[in-house]
């Protein structure tokens, strides 16, 4: 009997204990970057931002700069190609033909490597002969208007057309006026014209 009671007793004892005891605790969850590496990666994705900002910033910079200088590019070439007119029968640089060939002039003077060729024509009446001079006498009149200003005579090649190719084939004044006229083709320097006003 004493040895059921010391058994019992012995078996409660185990019994207790065993219950009273607790489940390990967890273990401790992984620790999370500091303040400080936090600070860290922020301030490094910041700077990267940044940049990416400041490169785009360029890059649009770059392309508004090339698409400023095409358009001046192709207002020069237009101010270059711009056509002259002559009254009746004459080769004098009329004041508004003055007024344009003056434009192109200072767009030559800083752009040594741009040549032109200087087309002469006349309206329709007239012989063939005399049109063919006076549409040269119209040409050579704008290389000399160019030379006076000490631009160089081979930079301008010159050629006449007289009347044979009338950019209005009616009659009258009004399309005889359109006809009296020196264009203008660049021949070299295309892509050479300084728009940025100095050579």
């Amino acid at each position: 009997m004493r040895y059921r009671t010391f058994v019992t007793t012995a078996l409660a004892a185990v019994l207790f204990v065993g219950a009273c005891k607790k489940d390990p605790p967890p273990p401790p969850e992984p620790a999370g970057p500091s303040q400080a590496e936090l600070d860290s990666i922020a301030a490094a994705r910041a700077a990267e931002e940044a940049a990416a900002a400041a490169e785009a910033a360029r890059l649009r910079a770059e392309r508004e700069a090339a698409a400023a200088r095409e358009a001046a590019l192709n207002a020069a070439r237009a101010t270059l190609t711009d056509m002259v007119h002559f009254d009746y029968d004459v080769a004098d640089i009329t004041p508004q033909a003055e007024r344009i060939l003056r434009a192109k002039l200072e767009i030559l003077r800083t752009s040594p490597n741009v040549m032109l060729r200087i087309e002469g024509h006349c309206d329709e009446r007239g012989s063939n002969e005399y049109n063919d001079a006076l549409g040269n006498r119209r040409a050579q009149a704008v290389v000399d208007f160019f030379t006076n200003f000490g631009l160089d005579a081979s930079r301008f090649a010159i050629v006449s057309f007289g009347e044979d190719r009338p950019l209005n084939r009616g009659s009258g004044e009004a399309a005889w006026a359109e006809n009296r006229r020196a264009q203008f083709v660049i021949t070299a320097g295309q892509n050479d014209i300084n728009v940025g006003g100095t050579p």
